[in-house]
C-alpha cells in the first residue's frame, strides 16, 4: 500500500520565516503531531543563506548584501552560501527511524533526491546522480576551496550534462531528517559572487570560471523557459514516484503558526546569524 505524507506550499515569504517553517515542521514531525512532510517555498526578499557553520563575517561581505537589497539569513543545515532568487526551495522532513530511510546521511539524500531526480526527468532534463569515483575527487569533496555552494557536487548531487543543476543539505534532530535546497530556474553568478569575499580579483574570477563550469540553472540549458508553476507541478509529481507516495494538502493550526513565529525571532537574532 502506497504510504501518504503531507504537502504544503507555503508560497513567498522572508528568510526568517522561511527558515522558521523548515524547524517547525521538524519539531511536529519529531513530536508524532504531523506525518512525515514535503514543503515547497520561495523567498521575499531574495536571500542569501549561509550554512551553519560558515564564518559570517569572514566570508560574506555583508555590506554588498544589504546594498544589492538581498536578505540574509544563516541556515540549520551545513554547507556553503547559496543565492536564493530566481528558484523553487524544496524541504523533506521525515523521522531517522523511517523504514524506507537508510541510517547513513549520503545514503538517506540519495532516497530523498529521487523525487528530485523524477521532476528534473518530467521536465525533459538527462539527470542522474554523481558519484565520485578517484580519491582525488573525494579528496577535493572533504575540502571545498570555495564558500559558494554549487561550487562542486558532491556525493549524490544531481547532475545535468555534467554540471551540478541541485543543491541540498540535510541535518538530523530530535530523531527527524531535515534535507532540503535548491532547483534553480536561473542564477545570477555576478550578483552572487560579489557577495563573497576573496583574498584578490584573480582567485574571485577563476572561482567565478569554476562555477560556470560546474554548476548550471534550469533556463541556461532547457529548450524553452520553465516557470516555477511547472517545477511545482513537476516536483510534487516527482516525489510521490520518486518516493512511492500520496500526498496529502497539510493545513497547519493557529497553535502550528504562532510556534512558526516564536522561532522565525530566534532567526532574526544576531546571536544566532553572527554565532560563527
Amino acid at each position: 500500500m502506497t504510504e501518504t505524507w503531507n504537502f504544503i506550499n507555503t508560497g513567498s515569504h522572508d528568510p526568517f520565516y522561511n527558515m522558521a517553517m523548515d524547524e517547525a515542521l521538524l519539531n511536529f514531525v519529531s513530536q508524532g503531531e504531523i506525518e512525515p512532510v514535503i514543503r515547497f517555498y520561495t523567498w521575499d526578499p531574495p536571500t542569501l543563506s549561509v550554512g551553519y557553520f560558515q564564518r559570517l563575517e569572514k566570508e560574506i561581505d555583508i555590506d554588498k548584501v544589504r546594498e544589492k537589497g538581498y536578505g540574509l539569513v544563516r541556515r540549520p543545515t551545513g554547507g556553503r552560501g547559496v543565492l536564493h532568487d530566481k528558484e523553487l526551495t524544496y524541504s523533506v522532513i521525515v523521522p531517522e527511524d523511517h523504514p524506507e530511510m537508510p541510517t547513513t546521511v549520503t545514503e538517506a539524500y540519495k532516497v530523498i533526491s529521487q523525487g528530485l531526480l523524477e521532476g528534473f526527468r518530467s521536465l525533459g532534463f538527462d539527470a542522474y546522480f554523481s558519484i565520485p569515483r578517484s580519491e582525488e575527487e573525494r579528496a577535493k569533496l572533504r575540502q571545498p576551496r570555495s564558500a559558494v555552494c554549487f561550487d562542486a557536487p558532491s556525493w549524490y548531487e544531481l547532475v545535468v550534462e555534467g554540471k551540478k543543476i541541485a543543491g541540498s543539505a540535510q541535518v538530523r534532530q530530535k530523531g527527524v531528517i531535515l534535507q532540503h535546497g535548491s532547483l534553480l530556474q536561473d542564477v545570477d553568478i555576478d550578483d552572487l559572487f560579489d557577495m563573497f569575499k576573496f583574498k584578490n580579483p584573480r582567485l574571485k574570477e577563476k572561482m567565478k570560471a569554476a562555477f560556470l563550469e560546474k554548476a548550471v540553472a534550469m533556463n541556461d540549458i532547457s529548450q524553452k523557459h520553465i516557470t516555477i508553476e511547472e517545477m511545482e507541478e513537476a516536483f510534487e509529481q516527482g516525489f510521490k514516484k520518486g518516493l512511492n507516495i500520496d500526498l496529502q494538502p497539510l493545513q497547519l493550526t493557529e497553535e502550528q503558526l504562532k510556534e512558526v513565529e516564536k522561532i522565525r525571532d530566534k532567526y532574526k537574532s544576531d546571536e544566532w546569524m553572527y554565532r560563527k
